[in-house]
């Protein structure tokens, strides 16, 4: 059966793509309660749950779009809740943490959370953060990279899909999140181009200013899963006093 498009009354087509699903797991209900309110202004689907444990098997059940998690948590603190989700899946994770509580941060990073948000926060930043996850994370974005779009970049037996989203090595298909494929795609289409951590945190983060600590933790990861030998880089290079630069 062929599928009509959805007009209105003056005839144009209307978007009907189902909307953005995002969960979020916090356990102060004024904090849900708000940041829940501000997301389904922008259109997202929302679900609010109060619990570690249970936050994990709803995700778990029914991978959402995205997730925002409170590290903070009863039965189960989000960095575990993360660490677990991660096993299973690449869902998108937005880390509430406190201000000031740089290991929650590291950790989170380390394992797999693709930004964080500091409290207190404005409910409009964690939703301009939670736009640009989603719209990098989607599949066919090719992040901040510039130039002619390219659907597959290269180097050696790396191999970065931009259309479908997926990294391999030697054909075996390498499980990142949606920032570190940002990130290695971003690098992988300047090639041997010295970026400062600070510039990749503005190209790939789209932050103006914060903690280059988040890309640190990001090549660290990369290093882990697309190198030979992480401690010797043959691909993402350290260029010392500048930052970092792909060697194709």
């Amino acid at each position: 059966m062929t599928e009509t498009a959805q007009k209105d009354d003056h005839g144009a087509v209307l978007d009907t793509s189902p909307a953005s699903r995002v969960l979020i797991v916090e356990d102060d209900p004024n904090v849900g309660d708000v940041v829940s309110r501000y997301l389904e202004r922008e259109g997202y689907r929302v679900e609010v749950v109060a619990d570690g444990a249970v936050g994990l098997q709803r995700a778990l059940a029914e991978p959402p779009d995205l997730v925002v998690l409170d590290v903070m948590l009863p039965s189960m603190d989000g960095l575990e809740v993360c660490r677990r989700l991660r096993q299973v899946h690449q869902v998108p994770v937005i880390l509430l943490t406190a201000r000031g509580g740089e290991n929650d941060r590291v950790a989170g990073l380390e394992l797999g959370a693709d930004d964080y948000v500091a409290k207190p926060f404005s409910p409009r930043e964690l939703t301009a953060r939670v736009k640009a996850v989603l719209r990098r994370s989607a599949p066919g974005s090719a992040g901040s990279a510039s130039g002619p779009p390219v659907d597959v970049l290269s180097a050696g037996d790396l191999e970065v899909n931009v259309r479908t989203h997926e990294v391999r090595r030697g054909g075996e298909l390498v499980a990142v999140t949606a920032k570190e494929f940002e990130l290695l795609a971003h690098l992988m289409a300047h090639p041997r181009t010295a970026f400062r951590r600070q510039q990749l945190l503005e190209d790939v983060w789209g932050f103006t200013y914060g903690d280059t600590s988040t890309v640190t933790v990001h090549v660290r990861r990369l290093r882990e899963k697309i190198e030979t030998d992480p401690s010797a880089p043959r691909h993402v290079c350290t260029v010392w006093g500048v930052g970092y630069r792909f060697e194709p």
